[in-house]
């Protein structure tokens, strides 16, 4: 451990493991328990030697386990430690192991590690990378070579060997090229799992896929218009929380972006509701093949739109601010989709509508570029007047609620953004 320079230091270290592995309080019964130890170390008059002290200090050192503690991962951001990766991919033969060359990227609260290649054939490996603090996120995905290259994963368990921190990464999607989305790299966000569950509980649980979402199956949204309402605000609120908190969890956003119940998939659900049909042209509907038709429509608006501003500049000055409030909009929007599929050509159109949400989140465009769209023609023909995009109430609900993000300065994990860097 470089961090550290003293004997102090090192005792430092020793307090903050075993606090953070709730040892501590049993560690020091039996150090305690060494009275031979305890009489040429201490006077007869120390705290530390007299019998109903030392079991009080230790009763109140055992209530400490209640509470999760990242002290000692906190406090040494260059101590290489080793992190030992299990991947639980399907139970079926012909979805449980893949050809491809495949890799896993962990990023953390203190930093992130390079894609780090996975073992041929392997699903549990060691690595050892510097300190990467609380887990946040995890990227799985592989280059989609040899014969048989797609891969269904059902979750990934990653354990600091050091700390005994467990965190647990659901996917339960595929991995390839032609079967799912197309994706050949996902975005898994992590939780902590509890101490009070043993290796035998974990692995049973993480060999139960965490979601069906068959390709062969159209998705349909399961909330009725009430609980979508309902669920978005929740999202909205808890990132308003967030933001006003004094001391903000770096992955924790992430989670509240991405992660079940998160900002992602409760908009995604709110664009399936009142989506006229689930598939087409005999594939299967992603939001992102919404989005992509909603910038072709845009495009068209920017170029008339551009052949009338000098008339509109010179006519009514007020128009023309009207106009070029709306004209960046759109502007920002194609150029937030292109950015998108030029960066990350390895993701699905799951993956791309995620990145989609979250970087308009951050460029503070999600609730500017609603009414843009409900107005275009592709919304018009792809969703029931019942949808939220038609609606004018519920596009009025959907506006007001998530207009309050645009009063924060989102900042993105490096993982979440694929390098797109701030476009608007």
């Amino acid at each position: 451990m470089t961090d550290i320079k003293t004997h102090i230091g090192y005792a430092r270290a020793w307090v903050r493991l075993a606090l953070e592995k709730k040892l501590l309080s049993r560690h020091l019964k039996i150090l305690l328990s060494d009275n031979a130890l305890l009489r040429t170390q201490y006077k007869r008059s120390a705290f530390l030697r007299c019998e109903e002290e030392k079991e009080q200090f230790l009763y109140h050192l055992l209530t400490l386990n209640a509470v999760d503690y990242f002290c000692f991962t906190n406090n040494y951001p260059t101590t290489k430690l080793p992190y030992r990766v299990v991947i639980f991919p399907s139970r079926k033969a012909s979805a449980a192991t893949t050809s491809a060359n495949s890799w896993i990227a962990i990023s953390g609260t203190l930093c992130e590690t390079n894609p780090v290649p996975i073992p041929k054939g392997a699903l549990e490996f060691v690595f050892h990378h510097k300190n990467l603090g609380v887990l946040s996120t995890l990227r799985i995905g592989h280059d989609n070579t040899g014969l048989s290259p797609k891969w269904m994963v059902e979750h990934v368990v990653v354990r600091n060997e050091v700390t005994g921190h467990t965190f647990k990464f659901p996917c339960g999607r595929w991995l390839g090229r032609g079967i799912d989305d197309g994706s050949t790299e996902r975005l898994l966000v992590g939780a902590l799992v509890p101490r009070s569950i043993d290796s035998e509980e974990l692995v049973e649980s993480c060999s139960t896929p965490p979601r069906c979402r068959s390709p062969s199956i159209p998705r349909r949204p399961i909330f009725s218009q009430v609980e979508l309402q309902h669920m978005l605000g929740e999202a909205v609120n808890a990132i308003v929380k967030y933001h006003y908190r004094r001391e903000c969890q770096d992955g924790s956003l992430t989670a509240l972006l991405c992660g079940e119940g998160g900002l992602v998939p409760s908009l995604e659900q709110i664009f399936l509701f009142g989506f006229k049909n689930q598939r087409i042209f005999g594939r299967n509907f992603y939001v992102w093949d919404y989005l992509l038709r909603i910038k072709e429509n845009f495009e068209i608006s920017l170029l008339e739109e551009m052949d009338e501003y000098s008339q509109r500049l010179n006519r009514d000055r007020r128009v023309y601010s009207e106009s070029s409030q709306r004209f960046t909009i759109l502007r920002c929007y194609c150029h937030l989709i292109d950015q998108i599929n030029i960066f990350s050509q390895t993701l699905g159109k799951d993956g791309k509508f995620q990145l989609f949400i979250c970087l308009a989140a951050r460029e503070q465009l999600l609730h500017p570029m609603l009414r843009p769209m409900s107005d275009a023609r592709s919304t018009m023909d792809m969703y029931e007047e019942n949808s939220f995009l038609r609606n004018p109430t519920l596009l009025t609900f959907l506006i007001h609620i998530l207009e309050p993000l645009s009063e924060f300065h989102i900042v993105l994990e490096k993982s979440l953004t694929h390098g797109i860097s701030s476009i608007c």
